[in-house]
């Protein structure tokens, strides 16, 4: 008698989903950019040009790291950008009104961001009100206290050389390349959410409850909480990525992230998680990181003017929207 074995190992099963992956596309499509902007202009590629792409992009990635857990759990956060202006803003005044040094002014900030992320929690969760509007309207209060604030007034940031400095925008060469610290925390938290998302029990909870919340309630899935905790983590992320900012260029604006938010949530999607809940991917989302950035950057290289580029961030979700409904839609019918 025959015995027939199927190999169904983990290793194969996902050598043979990998091609058929939405982060597999996005990160094709990012190599044909990086190709094509290359052809069209040498100096895209330069020493200068990526150290340029390089002192902005992990600014904006760690933003899309919080959203792309909190959109698995079939959230969103609309108030990223403003939350990324208000918190080095209140860090800058708090140090020049002489209320505190720096360092505990630094920890004020992140607890600002704490409370911003709770209150989005609880409101949406123990109320039951729609994200899009809360963060919404936390967007608007929160823009308008920057402003208020500062009177629309950028201020100077903390610029004294120091530990401050060294560990939030410092720089180091790496050959030709001049990158900055905020690098290192860029790939240290995706390390960290790559493991929260895909090896730790809470990213089961995470993919559950946006897969199904009462099915995830039913197990025991403590959804609410999971919930909150994810939308304090995004804002803690946001006021981190405005700090590090405000250190780098020395200035703390009430209209610095304006429209980030859309943008951190088109780069999150474009990696391939999905708007819905369910499916989330960090791999995914550094591709898009990368894609999006590169593509604004490349744009402007080659000669096509700047303000052009959402009608590319535009055309480029709407084409990745429909590669990842064909591919999970194909994906669907051979299992």
């Amino acid at each position: 008698m025959a015995l027939v074995v199927e190999n169904n190992t983990p290793g194969r099963s996902l050598r043979a989903s990998l091609p058929r992956s939405p982060q597999m596309a996005s990160l094709v499509i990012l190599l044909v950019a990086l190709a094509g902007f290359a052809v069209a202009d040498a100096n895209f590629l330069s020493p200068l040009n990526i150290t340029n792409m390089m002192a902005f992009l992990p600014e904006l990635g760690i933003i899309a790291l919080g959203m792309t857990l909190l959109l698995t759990a079939g959230e969103f956060d609309l108030s990223v950008g403003a939350v990324f202006a208000l918190a080095p803003v209140l860090v800058m005044l708090l140090v020049q009104q002489g209320v505190m040094d720096i360092g505990p002014a630094l920890l004020v900030g992140l607890l600002l961001c704490v409370a911003i992320g709770w209150v989005n929690g609880v409101i949406v969760t123990k109320i039951g009100i729609s994200s899009f509007l809360v963060t919404l309207s936390m967007l608007l209060i929160l823009r308008g206290v920057a402003l208020y604030i500062t009177q629309g007034f950028p201020l100077k940031s903390w610029d004294q050389p120091g530990p401050w400095v060294t560990l939030l925008a410092g720089s180091f060469q790496a050959g030709a390349f001049k990158l900055y610290t905020s690098l290192w925390w860029f790939i240290g938290l995706t390390g960290l959410c790559i493991y929260l998302l895909n090896y730790a029990k809470l990213g089961n909870w995470i993919s559950a409850i946006g897969s199904n919340r009462n099915a995830a309630l039913a197990r025991g899935v403590p959804a609410d909480a999971v919930k909150i905790w994810l939308f304090i983590l995004t804002s803690v992320l946001a006021g981190l990525a405005g700090m590090i900012s405000a250190f780098r260029i020395s200035a703390a604006s009430p209209v610095a992230g304006t429209g980030y938010e859309l943008e951190v949530i088109a780069m999150v999607v474009v990696g391939g998680t999905a708007l819905t809940g369910g499916r989330g991917t960090i791999f995914g989302t550094v591709v898009g990181v990368l894609m999006l950035r590169a593509i604004r950057n490349g744009i402007v290289l080659i000669g096509v003017p700047g303000l052009a580029y959402n009608i590319f961030l535009g055309g480029i979700i709407l084409v990745m929207l429909i590669l990842h409904a064909l591919l999970q839609k194909n994906g669907g019918r051979r299992r």
